[in-house]
């Protein structure tokens, strides 16, 4: 191995990842266009109709986003109806998302997406299914 091999873009994992992360994101778009969603958008409505009503703090961990990326994301899903959002009235810090029935009605709507994606990838189904459990591992690594 050379001295400056590990400085070289071919050899970093996290370059991997995240040019990874851009193409399947790409691959989203003209799938979510029609809904006129963002793939971010989609993801927290992918949420949404999980847990139906949940904090906003809990939202964002679920997500791994932080606050300044989540607040324009669900005020722009707030004006399409999608949800609705309220503070507690037992603890005004804490901010509850809630699935309205518009974004219910999404649900059905956009149900095809994720096999349409999962159709564009050229690998075996146990292949993928190993892919998304180390991923899944590696989101467990604390970073800080």
């Amino acid at each position: 191995m050379e001295k400056y091999d590990a400085l070289k873009l071919e050899n970093q994992l996290c370059f991997s990842l995240y040019a990874l992360s851009r193409e399947v994101i790409k691959t989203y778009k003209p799938l979510l266009d029609p809904f006129d969603l963002t793939y971010t958008q989609y993801i927290t409505m992918m949420v949404m109709w999980e847990e139906n009503e949940i904090t906003f703090k809990e939202l964002g961990k679920k997500l791994y986003l932080d606050s300044g990326t989540l607040t324009p994301v669900l005020k722009k899903l707030e004006s399409k109806g999608l949800i609705m959002k309220y503070r507690n009235k037992d603890d005004d810090r804490v901010v509850t998302i809630e699935l309205t029935d518009k974004g219910r009605e999404l649900r059905e709507k956009i149900i095809d997406v994720p096999e349409k994606v999962y159709c564009k990838f050229n690998a075996d189904e146990e292949t993928l299914r190993m892919l998304k459990r180390n991923l899944d591992d590696l989101l467990k690594i604390d970073f800080n």
